[in-house]
């Protein structure tokens, strides 16, 4: 929303604004003089929206002048500015009390200032909370600064027992004041820590540095907190510290990553999202901030904090419901809380591996699931407005007195002051667009965090697949277990009891611990339930039995089955229609997080889409992290396998689109790949050399054969790829430990393929075939352009022809690539001898449909070759896929010397369009070989899909194989 506006004052506030102004005059006659109608107009309005300004005016008269004459009533201040005005005047300090004091004045001084420009609208929310928490950040840390020295000077200096170094003291700032976003009355909570054990030097007395920082954040405390005649600065809350109350009041780092590690909370996850050094040792507070990071966000995705939160939400309406709290526009039902709830949700389940989350302010964490499409854009700006709306009416109550309250006022001149200040008439016309807001928060609230079991308690007396409880637990005869399974529609009613028994009885789930155990409690009723309503609940319960077993000792990854029944059912459709997309979910159950969002799981990106999607996540990571580097890649590929398919199945994407996005994916890694391992190697060696004496840039280039060259990965499908250079090989590179340009590309290519390669936790990228390479296994890893060149023109044999037909660069230099494409288009167009060239073509196939063809059939030559009981290889057997391909490469061979546009594309239908055009194949051949070519694809996608071989009953596609043969044999091939 925009900012609220500046509507005309109630009479009932006008006539308190007119008294206002006369008493200004009365008590600054001089400072008055030559103040425009605009100020008065202002101060009239600030005055009688705001008894806190009004006290402060009377207690010190100069105050509003000197905040006129300086000018900072009326602008916004730079970056450190305010803290400068806080040092400043601290420079006069010269006792603890005097600190204090100096404190309270610089706290009422922009206090007033603040709320003035929140009134009078002359900031934005963004610009009070900025000035708010700078406020706070200043006080906290100058104060700091000034005790420490002084605090040294009675007790010595702390020194680290292992390092050696002085210490000093980290100031975590948690909640609204870790966020940037403190409101004009809030309590500030505070984490008070120092890096390690030892003790004081410089005294004769030594103290425990723990001992001495406890004395030194009771001094802190002490120049914050109490309330003086002066005022207060901040009142300071130390009950987020490990232990709470009870607990000292700083710890070392490793006392706090002890704590964290064995005995924290998610309530404490909850808080620690937001935390943010505020004072004392930045540089250390940075290593800290490190150090908890794992404990707040995990590695995994981590549903269990829905429960969490829902489970502080109920803790939190038990409250509110105790002390009469429903107007409290923060706790209350869709208030503040409930959407710092939402953001934080998505947050600690997806923030350890999406670090765009891994942020503090409110707002930018909603902006960040709206573009990272965890919620809808009209969600987002719906929550987005009602929590400005929220949170410039909670400055509204706290403006009246400088009181920390969320409490909507029973006293009418207080609504009427709330409600003008939002920009209303009326208390009635604000409060109707209040619980308009709250009633949006409240139920988009329940969408997310809300228990999915609470409607239908209220309508049923059991959960959802309650039926099944008694089954699950033990609680029935076998017989009778059995019969209600099956008068549920299990064909084997007697395995799937057995599955269910051993599950139950495993030594794994015995060893869970109690929350593990409850959430598989809680799913398996919901699983029975689902399989049974979709049907075939025998292979279902095959197909998912499998990914239970796996997540046992991980069984937060069940809760978002549990908490989304859409999701489940998505889960059992994939598994019915794929066991290769079960066995991939079982095996990667970080899938699951795709199965969530519907929109996004059938609806796979494009490729600038995929490239920049995946930029963007490797750039959150650290440049030295490698293994996190090497888990997000293999992440990306896994979720964009899954949505290719899943739309597949789902039969919204066709077969070519479906090649199209999975060599898409491929590009998209490999471009990531090589950039990894060009930096990887570069820092090691230095940069390599052009001929010229120009740096490569990288001067390389990664080319792609068969199916990811010819546009054609299917699932599974590994990477036939050749990697070429254009430096010069006896250059040394220019770094501190320099290589020659053959080592240097060498090293680059082994680089490559581990990425590429190596297993993970979440497996590896892909199979990588590099034997295509000039001189195959014996021949070197990369080539140089112009030994490629060289092997192509004089060595290579016609089947290293063919299968540079179906070559292409994925990703690499430009130059480079420009350089392989005319070496291709030299090596492919020339002049040959056809029968010379269709007996070698001939005699190739020959012996592949002798070794890999079906042999029951003559690899489908035999008179049995048709008959439904003999198996017919889609890929290898005469009339299938190998034949078509042979047919198109043995046409680029023969006529692209005459026909160069054959050259353009390196993928089989293309070719064919273009034969086609250029009259070399008759139209109806060169559509039925397409039409044949699509079909055997996707046959061989769904066998794929089904974990099957490539092998369909003779009698399939009897008829398109007769008609590949008889153009194979009008081809001359035999």
């Amino acid at each position: 929303m925009s900012q609220p506006t500046v509507a005309p004052l109630p009479a009932a506030l006008d006539d308190l604004a007119h008294a206002c102004r006369s008493e200004f005059i009365s008590i600054a006659p001089p400072a008055a003089e030559g103040f425009d109608e605009v100020f008065w107009q202002a101060l009239g309005r600030v005055c009688a929206c705001s008894d806190f300004v009004v006290e402060q005016i009377r207690r010190a008269p100069a105050l509003l002048p000197e905040l006129v004459a300086s000018g900072d009533l009326g602008r916004v201040f730079g970056p450190g500015e305010l803290r400068a005005q806080v040092h400043a005047a601290l420079e006069s300090a010269e006792t603890e009390d005097r600190l204090g004091q100096v404190l309270r004045q610089q706290r009422a001084r922009q206090q007033v200032r603040i709320v003035w420009r929140d009134i009078t609208r002359a900031a934005d929310l963004g610009q009070t909370c900025r000035d708010l928490t700078e406020l706070a950040d200043a006080c906290i840390d100058e104060a700091y600064q000034w005790l420490y020295p002084r605090h040294c000077q009675q007790f010595g200096t702390p020194v680290g027992r292992r390092s050696g170094e002085p210490q000093h003291m980290i100031v975590l700032g948690m909640g609204k004041l870790g966020a940037g976003e403190l409101n004009l009355s809030s309590d500030i909570d505070l984490i008070f820590a120092y890096p390690e054990g030892g003790e004081t030097e410089g005294v004769k007395r030594s103290l425990d540095n723990q001992e001495f920082f406890i004395r030194l954040g009771q001094r802190l405390i002490k120049a914050l907190d109490p309330v003086t005649v002066d005022g207060y600065v901040f009142r300071v809350d130390m009950r987020l510290r490990p232990y709470g109350s009870a607990g000292a009041l700083v710890l070392s780092f490793n006392a706090l990553e002890q704590y964290y590690q064995d005995q924290g909370r998610d309530w404490e996850r909850y808080a620690m999202i937001k935390a943010r050094v505020v004072g004392g040792d930045a540089k250390a507070g940075v290593q800290l901030l490190e150090m908890l990071r794992p404990f707040v966000y995990r590695r995994y995705l981590d549903f269990s904090a829905i429960e969490a939160l829902r489970t502080m939400k109920q803790l939190i309406q038990q409250e509110v419901r105790r002390k009469g709290m429903a107007e409290n526009i923060k706790l209350g039902s869709g208030g503040i809380r409930e959407v710092e709830f939402i953001a934080q949700a998505f947050q600690l389940i997806h923030g350890g591996r999406d670090l765009s989350l891994q942020q503090r302010p409110l707002l930018k964490v909603l902006a960040t699931l709206e573009g990272q499409g965890y919620l809808p854009q009209a969600v987002v700006a719906e929550l987005r407005e009602a929590y400005e709306f929220l949170r410039y009416a909670e400055h509204a109550l706290q403006a009246i007195a400088d009181r920390q309250t969320q409490m909507l006022p029973a006293d009418e001149r207080d609504q009427l002051r709330v409600a003008a200040m939002l920009g209303f008439a009326d208390w009635a016309s604000f409060h109707e667009r209040l619980s308009h807001r709250r009633g949006r928060v409240a139920w988009h609230f329940g969408q997310v965090i809300a228990d999915p079991d609470e409607d239908e308690n209220a309508a049923l007396d059991e959960p959802v697949g309650g039926e099944w409880m008694p089954l699950w637990q033990d609680a029935q005869a076998e017989q009778d277990a059995c019969r209600q399974l099956e008068e549920a529609g299990f064909t084997d009613p007697g395995r799937a009891f057995r599955q269910l028994a051993d599950l139950r009885n495993s030594h794994l789930l015995r060893a869970a611990q109690r929350i593990g155990r409850e959430r598989i409690d809680a799913f398996i009723p919901r699983l029975l339930a689902q399989a049974v309503a979709l049907g075939e609940p025998n292979l279902l319960l095959d197909r998912v039995m499998p990914l239970v077993e796996a997540v046992t000792r991980r069984s937060a990854y069940l809760v978002p089955l549990t908490e989304n029944p859409g999701a489940l059912r998505q889960l059992l459709a994939l598994c019915a229609a794929s066991p290769w997309v079960a066995e991939q979910i079982a095996r990667y159950p970080l899938l699951l997080d795709e199965l969530l969002n519907e929109g996004r799981l059938f609806n796979p990106p494009q490729a600038p889409e995929l490239k920049a999607e995946l930029r963007e996540r490797l750039t959150r990571i650290p440049e030295d992290d490698l293994e996190q580097q090497m888990e997000a890649l293999r992440h990306f590929k896994l979720a964009h396998s899954l949505r290719v398919a899943a739309s597949e199945i789902a039969g919204t994407l066709p077969l070519m689109k479906v090649s199209d996005y999975l060599t898409w994916l491929a590009e998209a890694i490999l471009e990531q790949v090589l950039a990894l391992a060009w930096r990887q190697t570069v820092a090691r060696h230095g940069v390599p050399l052009r001929a010229d004496g120009r740096p490569c840039e990288p001067g390389f280039i990664i080319v792609g054969y068969g199916k990811v060259g010819g546009i054609e990965l299917g699932h599974g499908s590994d990477l036939d790829l050749v990697f070429v250079h254009d430096g010069d090989p006896q250059a040394e590179t220019d770094g501190d430990k320099p290589i020659d340009g053959a080592q240097f590309f060498t090293r680059l290519g082994q680089r490559i393929i581990h990425l590429i390669t190596a297993q993970t936790n979440s497996g590896q990228l892909y199979d990588v075939d590099m034997r295509l390479r000039p001189s195959g296994a014996a021949g070197l890893l990369v080539s140089s352009l112009g030994a490629f060149e060289r092997y192509q023109q004089q060595e290579a044999w016609t089947w290293e022809h063919q299968a540079l037909v179906r070559a292409r660069v994925l990703v690499g230099d430009a130059e480079v690539g420009e350089g392989f494409e005319r070496v291709r288009a030299g090596v492919l167009g020339k002049t040959r001898e056809l029968a010379e060239l269709r007996a070698q073509v001939s005699e190739m196939r020959a012996k592949m449909r002798d070794n890999l063809g079906t042999r029951a059939s003559g690899a489908g030559r035999g008179s049995n070759a048709f008959e439904a009981a003999v198996p017919f290889d889609l890929k290898q057997d005469a009339g299938g896929i190998v034949d078509i391909e042979f047919m198109v490469q043995y046409a680029a061979l023969a006529w692209s010397g005459t026909h160069p546009a054959l050259l353009r594309y390196p993928d089989n239908i293309r070719i064919l369009e273009g034969l086609e055009e250029a009259g070399l194949l008759p139209a109806s051949d060169a559509v039925l070989l397409r039409e044949a070519y699509k079909a055997y694809r996707a046959s061989a996608h769904r066998q794929a899909l089904q974990k099957a071989p490539s092998v369909v009953p003779g009698d399939q596609f009897a008829a398109e194989r007769r008609e590949v043969m008889r153009i194979w044999a009008g081809l001359g091939l035999g």
